[in-house]
């Protein structure tokens, strides 16, 4: 079972469209696309620092302090240390591109009141 070869035509050139997208909505979309560009790589760092960070003293607990070695196994471990990169992916994602968005939205507003 699939998809007939007909249907799937008809719905991508409904997708696609009859209108071609002016040069400033192009302008919005790849703005829009920078953003969550930007937003990745920021979020990737942050949850990659924030990895180390807890991977450290979370391991160093487990060998040094008895209550953490009698009850985190290795499950737990990961969990604490998975938790806390995304988190910190999401968070600094989240406001990165809404900073950019703020960023974009005056530089419209002032170039919109320069005409």
């Amino acid at each position: 079972m699939g998809i007939p070869s007909e249907m799937r035509d008809v719905w991508v050139n409904k997708r696609n469209g009859f209108l071609i997208a002016s040069p400033v909505e192009e302008q919005k979309i790849l703005n829009a696309r920078n953003c969550t560009n930007e937003g990745v790589r920021a979020g990737f760092k942050a949850a990659s620092i924030a990895c180390v960070a807890s991977a450290v003293p979370t391991l160093v607990a487990v060998r040094v302090i008895p209550w953490a070695k009698t009850n985190l196994n290795y499950t737990a471990q990961a969990l604490i240390i998975s938790a806390a990169s995304i988190a910190a992916y999401f968070i600094t994602a989240d406001k990165t591109i809404l900073e950019c968005a703020r960023r974009n939205s005056r530089l419209e507003d002032a170039l919109r009141h320069q005409r």
